[in-house]
């Protein structure tokens, strides 16, 4: 999967969230928000279609673009991207290193806690 940027990612966040959208509805989902212009989400989309992240279909005498690839997707090439980034990879520096900068509330310790049991559980 082709490298997708945050601003692109706006795009796709709308078309995870709507499902298949013309042009003006996307760039009245994130242009006015993000303080875009049509031209800059039309390009947008340009760079996402070739991409191939999105697709274009017709509607009517319209162009609609669907995603192509899945959120789920995204986050774990991102997430992964993240770990060899900034920790070799490994997840525990991660954790460590937000454990360290920011306290962790009682809830996410217990939300750890069972993951980790779940995870030994399926390593069994």
């Amino acid at each position: 999967m082709a490298k997708i940027s945050g601003a692109e990612s706006q795009i796709m966040e709308a078309l995870w969230a709507k499902g298949p959208l013309g042009a003006d509805d996307i760039v009245g989902e994130v242009g006015g928000p993000q303080g875009w212009g049509e031209a800059t989400v039309k390009t947008l989309i340009n760079r996402l279609l070739k991409k191939k992240a999105i697709a274009s279909e017709r509607e009517g005498g319209r162009a609609r673009y669907r995603p192509l690839v899945s959120r789920a997707e995204y986050l774990t090439g991102e997430s992964q991207g993240l770990l060899d980034r900034l920790f070799g990879g490994e997840l525990a520096p991660l954790v460590a290193h937000y454990a360290k900068h920011r306290p962790l509330s009682p809830e996410e310790l217990e939300r750890l806690k069972a993951l980790i049991a779940e995870l030994e559980r399926d390593d069994d």
